[in-house]
């Protein structure tokens, strides 16, 4: 079968149809969606049209808007007063209110009057008709009139006596109820003195009588009384003003001076729950997580959960800075939510305090540190003798800012911690239980006594001192010769590290007595004597018996240039 020519063309030009709509979409859908750019702008924020209600004794009708040169608040105060105008005719009958459509409003007349006038501006919700919001007003006005003869009728009036008589009644027996009862309070408080009140005490210091906690007692009571009548006097007022129509908006006024702070705060509260419930689910969590660290670092401490790099003693200072980290988290976790939080005033102040803090506690910062540092280097625990730079004593508080120590003298010595860690620290009782602390002393003998005699006086006398131990056993070093006598240093050990003084002081004792008793002389360092004619350097008690200072000897030497025969 053979095609036409024609034919043939018809269908390359069918073909090549989709195609250039293909290409012709392609180029221009830059140019659409620059010209549809404008129109995908998010639409700006449409500002509300401010309306006011019209009121009737308190009771709002309907809300209205600013027409022309009429503000919202003016078109609703005039509409209030040609209603209330209204009202005061008592020939009019309320049912009579029509309305009346004209070309660009619909006005609600009473009469020849015309009370408001209804336009399509008022008209709220799309769709609807300006004739059937007219009537809705004139039927919410009708109804407003009708209420509103009903409470100036004389039967209203007379219910409104009635209610005010009953409500000054219930007021005079509220007022006697408190005349009779505050002063029995009163008079059980004043009895009350020394008896069932006790005074206030901190530890030792009366900080509050019993005759003045009465006193207190008896004015917070006095105000108690003061705030509960002013507060009845002001609802009794309140209320009697809104029995009566004149006197209604009155009524409403004071009310709103309670309600609306009331409102307000109840409000805020409401709106602050959420924030309440996180806090408190915070608080709770972090109560929990320290009261099982206390559990975990406790049982550390006793060694019942043991690690073999973490000592016991390290149990309560790492609980006490894990508690704080968790309690500063704590606080960066709450503060978001506080209430004021994020006003500028209460970020002021935050900014300040921690400005002050930062400037003000660098040193208290530096101690915290060091005595955190200190703990975990463990270099001395309480009831230590150490020696801390040139002080001497027994530890009796390690805490974060400092490190307090008693003297062999009862001198109780604070030291900061900076300064603890920035110096030497020697502590005589770390090995003293286990290998004990060496004791030493040095003594100086001339030549003339034999070495083996001053060792076995030396040993005698650390074996006659307390609190010496017998093993390890003491020796003796000889640590110099020198030009006129030998340096003995004695070495003894002690497991009482905190009683040096006293065992140093005893093996002098003992020392001196040994050597007194050998009749070994201890003439060093500084001794000088002609043994000729002075007496020996022993006590009396220790000389043997008969002893005799010596006498000066001279004697003459023989001439060697003279002859004997003359």
């Amino acid at each position: 079968m053979t095609l036409s020519p024609t034919f043939s063309k018809r269908t390359r030009l069918r073909s090549l149809i989709p195609l250039a709509l293909c290409l012709l979409t392609l180029c221009l859908a830059p140019l659409h969606a620059q010209t549809l750019q404008p129109e995908q702008q998010p639409p700006a924020t449409v500002q509300p049209v401010p309306q006011v209600p019209v009121t009737i004794n308190g009771r709002a009708l309907f809300t209205v808007r600013g027409l022309l040169s009429f503000t919202a608040q003016t078109r609703a105060n005039v509409i209030s007063e040609r209603i209330h105008d209204l009202s005061k005719d008592v020939s009019f009958d309320p049912n009579a209110i029509t309305v009346s459509e004209a070309t660009t409003t619909s006005d609600i007349v009473a009469g020849d009057r015309i009370l408001m006038s209804v336009t399509d501006l008022d008209v709220a919700i799309p769709g609807e008709s300006r004739h059937n919001l007219a009537l809705d007003y004139a039927h919410r006005i009708t109804i407003a009139l009708i209420l509103l003869r009903k409470e100036y009728s004389a039967r209203s009036l007379l219910l409104g006596c009635a209610y005010a008589l009953a409500a000054t009644i219930v007021l005079l027996i509220l007022l006697r109820i408190f005349s009779t009862l505050f002063p029995r309070f009163y008079s059980k408080l004043d009895t009350s003195r020394d008896t069932i009140i006790p005074s206030l005490h901190i530890q030792k210091f009366e900080l509050l009588p019993s005759t003045r906690i009465a006193d207190i007692l008896i004015g917070l009571v006095r105000l108690l009384r003061l705030a509960l009548t002013v507060t009845l006097l002001y609802f009794y007022i309140s209320l009697d003003l809104g029995f009566f129509p004149w006197t209604r908006d009155y009524a409403h006024l004071l009310i709103g001076y309670i309600l609306a702070p009331l409102r307000l705060v109840g409000t805020a509260i409401i709106a602050y729950l959420p924030n309440l419930f996180f806090i408190a689910v915070i608080a709770l969590v972090a109560v929990y997580l320290i009261k099982l660290l206390r559990v975990i670092f406790t049982e550390m401490g006793k060694q019942t959960i043991a690690f073999s790099s973490f000592h016991p003693e390290w149990s309560e200072p790492t609980y006490k800075i894990a508690r704080f980290l968790v309690l500063a988290l704590t606080a960066i976790a709450i503060f978001p939510y506080l209430p004021g939080s994020k006003s500028p005033a209460f970020q002021g102040i935050s900014i300040f305090l921690g400005v002050l803090f930062s400037l003000g506690s660098s040193s208290a910062v530096a101690n915290i540190v060091a005595g955190v540092i200190l703990t975990y280097m463990r270099a001395f625990k309480v009831g230590d003798r150490v020696q801390m730079s040139d002080t001497i004593g027994d530890v009796i508080e390690c805490s974060l800012l400092v490190t307090r120590l008693r003297t062999i003298k009862n001198v109780e010595v604070t030291i900061a911690n900076s300064m603890v860690l920035s110096s030497h620290i020697v502590n005589f009782s770390t090995s003293a239980q286990q290998e004990g602390l060496i004791l030493h002393t040095t003594v100086t003998i001339g030549y003339d006594a034999p070495w083996r005699i001053v060792h076995q006086l030396l040993l005698a006398a650390a074996a006659a001192t307390e609190n010496v131990l017998t093993d390890p056993k003491p020796f003796i070093l000889q640590t110099a010769l020198d030009d006129f006598y030998v340096h003995y240093e004695l070495n003894a050990f002690t497991n009482i590290p905190n009683h040096t003084a006293r065992i140093y002081s005893d093996l002098h004792q003992n020392i001196q007595d040994k050597f007194n008793e050998a009749g070994v002389e201890i003439m060093s360092p500084h001794y000088a004597t002609m043994r000729d004619g002075n007496r020996i350097a022993i006590p009396d008690q220790y000389l043997p018996k008969g002893y005799v200072t010596p006498s000066f000897r001279v004697g003459l030497e023989p001439n060697p240039t003279k002859n004997p025969t003359d």
